[in-house]
């Protein structure tokens, strides 16, 4: 069975961030998964300035690079059994984006980590996940930087990872790409520091 997965960073994810988290899911998963990574777009073509990070910027930008339609036809041409469109943090925006733009979905699972929100036709699909972290230590629980919106948006239906390390927002919101992820994390450039996937969807 060949799993292909999209993957799209989030706010300020350069090329080395998510080629990190792709060499590390490629070590965790076997020969017959497929991993391609989408860093975050610049502003416009051979700009030195990135996307702003809401999401009419960010899909804008991802297109105005040429990236989104490469994107949803690599998903469409990929022949793949299983089909992972994962989006982190504002890069939700652009994989939600790309999952509308795909004519079949038969074979698609949406991914949100703790990020925007799936529209409602897209959470009508029994196979949607969405993420949030939370960590638990001295009899309090921390919480990533979207998780209480995301929990009003979908109540029982938010997916909670624990993880394992860091009591901050921004650790635990890295924490659902990077297993790795500590309290040192205080700003997106630092979220993919020594990398170690989170493929808790892959197998819910």
């Amino acid at each position: 069975m060949i799993t292909c997965i999209f993957f799209f960073g989030g706010y300020r994810a350069t090329i080395h961030d998510v080629a990190k988290w792709q060499g590390s899911a490629a070590g965790q998963t076997s020969g017959d998964v497929y991993v391609f990574t989408y860093a975050w777009p610049a502003a416009a073509p051979n700009s030195d300035k990135l996307a702003k990070s809401d999401d009419l910027s960010a899909v804008s930008s991802f297109r105005g690079v040429g990236t989104f339609d490469k994107a949803v036809s690599d998903i469409e041409s990929c022949g793949a059994d299983r089909i992972f469109i994962v989006g982190h943090s504002s890069g939700c925006a652009i994989s939600k984006a790309v999952d509308r733009a795909v004519v079949d979905k038969d074979k698609v699972t949406l991914v949100a980590l703790d990020g925007f929100a799936p529209d409602v036709d897209q959470l009508a699909r029994p196979s949607t996940q969405v993420w949030a972290a939370e960590r638990k230590q001295g009899g309090k629980v921390f919480v990533s930087r979207n998780h209480d919106g995301l929990k009003k948006i979908l109540g029982a239906r938010l997916k909670i990872f624990n993880a394992p390390s860091g009591t901050t927002k921004w650790a635990l919101h890295f924490s659902l790409v990077n297993v790795a992820a500590s309290d040192d994390i205080d700003e997106p450039s630092k979220g993919y520091k020594n990398c170690r996937a989170n493929l808790v969807w892959l197998n819910p």
